[in-house]
């Protein structure tokens, strides 16, 4: 079966395009830039998946100081267990927010166990989140914008008539 005949399904037709919508806002959330990891100044990321990573920790830490796997706990939760981040990871990638002045860290003590490293956002950071998120609103908007013109040049009427 070609992929063309998979999507021609009729009544199932919307729920494929559904998927097809959902998966393809994912894939260009991962390539939000308007964080760039490397600090570089040079454009977009080589990495455009930690651009995305970037935003959900901000996003975690909007909502209060955390230590790392709070927030691996938080961004497994977000993602409904779809990404589940290796300490290494999210460790480098709070590091290098920390160097960018987006996060700030501090030592807590603990009565039993190890002290933990409590991560908080800066104003800075709270920015980088703003920006970011208004990135992926333009680019839900231009999906938005896409899946309108495919409804309406391109979908076939429920009524059975020819697009």
């Amino acid at each position: 079966m070609n992929p063309v005949d998979r999507i021609n399904f009729g009544a199932r037709e919307d729920k494929i395009f559904g998927f097809l919508r959902v998966t393809f806002i994912y894939v260009s959330m991962l390539c939000v830039s308007a964080i760039c990891m490397c600090g570089h100044g040079h454009g977009p990321c080589h990495y455009p998946a930690v651009g995305l990573v970037q935003l959900l920790i901000l996003r975690v830490l909007h909502e209060r100081p955390s230590h790392g796997y709070q927030i691996m706990d938080e961004l497994e939760k977000m993602t409904s267990m779809k990404y589940i981040p290796e300490a290494g990871a999210v460790y480098t990638i709070l590091r290098r927010m920390e160097e960018r002045g987006l996060v700030t860290s501090e030592w807590k003590k603990k009565q039993s166990g190890a002290d933990r490293r409590v991560y908080t956002l800066t104003e800075a950071g709270v920015e980088a989140l703003k920006e970011g998120l208004k990135a992926v609103k333009t680019r839900t908007e231009l999906m938005d914008s896409l899946v309108q013109f495919y409804d309406a040049h391109f979908a076939e009427k429920e009524e059975g008539g020819d697009a």
